[in-house]
């Protein structure tokens, strides 16, 4: 009981830090709102916002089918999940430090918006993020090593992260495409910059945060 009450509270995890992200600017629903401006078109917004889902969602699985293809995972998966949650803590610590947002991405195309979206992803640690989570779904040092296949336990790990990733990019794109809709119809650009706020402290706590909960939960 208290294991389902575990993996549950994971699950929930994984949506919310898809709404986080969603709602944070630095993962491209800015982008659709001007998309969708520039072409004077509604169909624009929901072009762009998919655009931005689909990088999203190919950096999410890029990060987690490696672990889940690790038969590894089932003699090391202690270690493992305290090393991915001490990587994550390092990333929020020099995102902390260092607020400069990398320039590479200024230099993609506005009509390349699901690469943007990757790259930003890769570069903020949005995947790196769900990396502790997804391990402690995946619940591997509960399994009977001797008794389970590693082709069926890798099986269902892939699985596992693939759904893992369209449940927390479909969380993204909800609130992202929510905000932007709002912005796009109702308030305005000119809402947008006289009231958002920055979120990079609060995205770099957040990944400490993370870590953190990966590193106890390893222990």
């Amino acid at each position: 009981m208290q294991d389902m009450i575990t993996v549950t509270a994971l699950w929930w995890a994984v949506i919310v830090s898809g709404l986080y992200h969603g709602l944070n600017p630095g993962m491209g629903w800015p982008l659709a709102v001007s998309a969708a401006l520039m072409e004077r078109k509604r169909g624009a917004l929901v072009k762009a916002l998919g655009a931005l889902a689909f990088g999203h969602f190919v950096a999410m699985t890029a990060i987690l089918l490696p672990f889940s293809l690790m038969t590894v995972l089932v003699m090391w998966e202690r270690e493992i999940r305290l090393g991915a949650g001490l990587l994550v803590i390092c990333l929020g610590i020099y995102l902390l430090i260092n607020r400069k947002h990398p320039r590479f991405l200024a230099r993609v195309k506005p009509s390349r918006l699901a690469l943007w979206s990757f790259l930003a992803a890769m570069a903020h640690g949005a995947g790196l993020m769900l990396v502790p989570i997804f391990l402690g779904i995946c619940k591997i040092g509960d399994l009977d090593a001797g008794h389970q296949a590693a082709a069926s336990l890798m099986a269902g790990n892939v699985v596992t992260a693939f759904v893992v990733a369209i449940v927390h990019t479909l969380a993204m794109t909800i609130a992202g495409g929510l905000i932007a809709a709002t912005i796009y119809f109702w308030l305005g650009l000119k809402f947008l910059s006289s009231t958002w706020f920055n979120l990079d402290v609060v995205w770099s706590l957040s990944l400490i945060l993370v870590g953190a909960f990966g590193v106890l939960s390893a222990g």
